[in-house]
């Protein structure tokens, strides 16, 4: 299984843009990378009138489109899965880098923009790094600026893929 790192913080503080600029990071340096995204709201991926929402609308408990490009799988469920039950479908990953999933007790790097807030949500034991646009000097872990994503991939590199 892949090594994954979560990419925690208050909705709109810069996760999702702090996690592109990682992933270009990283594909830089020839890593796979496979991301996940936590919505406590639901999704709906499929649109209606296309042939795999018809099948879903007709029954189908799993549909699955491939191209030469992609595969995508839509799956129903009963209950949520759990970080390690989406953590086995990225087989092929050199890392996963997950958006969300605050409680899953996977390593964390919180992001905290001043304009969003200016606390934690994570304890400082639960973080390798924070990246925020504030200094966190009670953190006891490294402080990236928010926009520095060649230091937090070296701090993912150090703690997470050496470990592996």
């Amino acid at each position: 299984m892949a090594p994954i790192i979560c990419i925690v913080g208050k909705k709109r503080c810069g996760k999702t843009i702090l996690i592109e600029k990682l992933i270009k990071e990283f594909k830089a340096r020839n890593y796979r990378i496979a991301t996940l995204k936590h919505d406590t709201h639901g999704f709906d991926v499929d649109q209606p009138g296309k042939d795999t929402w018809r099948h879903t609308q007709a029954g189908a408990d799993s549909v699955t489109i491939s191209s030469p490009h992609g595969v995508t799988m839509m799956k129903k469920v009963d209950l949520e899965w759990n970080i390690d039950q989406l953590m086995d479908l990225n087989t092929d990953a050199d890392l996963i880098i997950a958006e969300g999933f605050r409680l899953s007790g996977k390593p964390k790097i919180e992001v905290v923009w001043s304009g969003r807030s200016r606390e934690l949500l994570s304890a400082p034991e639960d973080l390798i790094a924070v990246a925020s646009d504030i200094p966190f000097p009670f953190a006891n872990v490294p402080v990236y600026h928010i926009d520095d994503a060649f230091s937090v991939a070296n701090i993912i590199e150090e703690k997470i893929l050496a470990e592996r």
